[in-house]
């Protein structure tokens, strides 16, 4: 399932032709919305697979990890993480900046992850997780960390990292910019309210999505 935000690049057009040779290939074009986070809740609301899970699509996600990740979750892992900070990870082509903020952003939500389930990759863009632990769940729509949410408000037993490299994208640039850490801090905000019950330090005005089944019975 391939889940375009109208980007007028060519590629809903060829992901159009490639479901026409497989039907298994889904695409999905969201007109007037943007976010990373958002367009993984749409692909996620469309199916009604009982393992749900994301990657991008410039290939600094290797595809041939799939296996691994999946053969966690069978093995009756709930969430199973491409993890580039565990032995065996790492990350090639950041500049040092890049490298810092990157660790203080894990480091300031490490208070927020069960004391049992904690991650050293919680800021992962790819990963998969059963259904059952985020259904019913609202997610904030904005942003690119998805898997923080996951990790601090699913009702997830048993989680599993396995490593990867994460490298150099071949072709566009990176949308790492002022407007994705405004995002990070006001989920940070949310998240520290719902854990620790504070005064509403801010109201997010980003809409939340619930992640259900696509059978309106339930």
């Amino acid at each position: 399932m391939v889940v375009d935000d109208d980007s007028r690049d060519g590629t809903a057009e060829q992901v159009s032709a490639a479901a026409m040779a497989d039907k298994r290939i889904r695409l999905l074009v969201r007109r007037g919305e943007r976010g990373l986070a958002g367009a993984i809740l749409h692909g996620w609301q469309n199916t009604d697979a009982e393992i749900l899970g994301v990657i991008d699509a410039d290939l600094q996600h290797p595809p041939e990890l799939l296996p691994a990740l999946f053969d966690a979750i069978v093995e009756g892992h709930d969430l199973a993480i491409a993890s580039r900070y565990i032995e065996g990870g790492k990350v090639d082509g950041w500049n040092p900046a890049r490298r810092i903020l990157s660790s203080v952003a894990a480091w300031a939500c490490l208070p927020l992850q069960p004391r049992g389930l904690r991650a050293c990759d919680p800021l992962s863009g790819f990963f998969l997780v059963r259904r059952r632990c985020i259904y019913g769940l609202d997610f904030q729509q904005r942003g690119f960390k998805l898997l923080l949410e996951i990790l601090i408000r699913g009702r997830v037993s048993s989680v599993q990292e396995i490593p990867y490299s994460f490298i150099r994208r071949g072709a566009g640039r990176s949308k790492a910019g002022i407007g994705v850490a405004l995002d990070y801090i006001a989920l940070m905000a949310r998240l520290y309210r719902r854990r620790y019950g504070l005064s509403r330090l801010s109201h997010t005005l980003t809409a939340e999505r619930i992640i259900g089944s696509p059978d309106p019975r339930f």
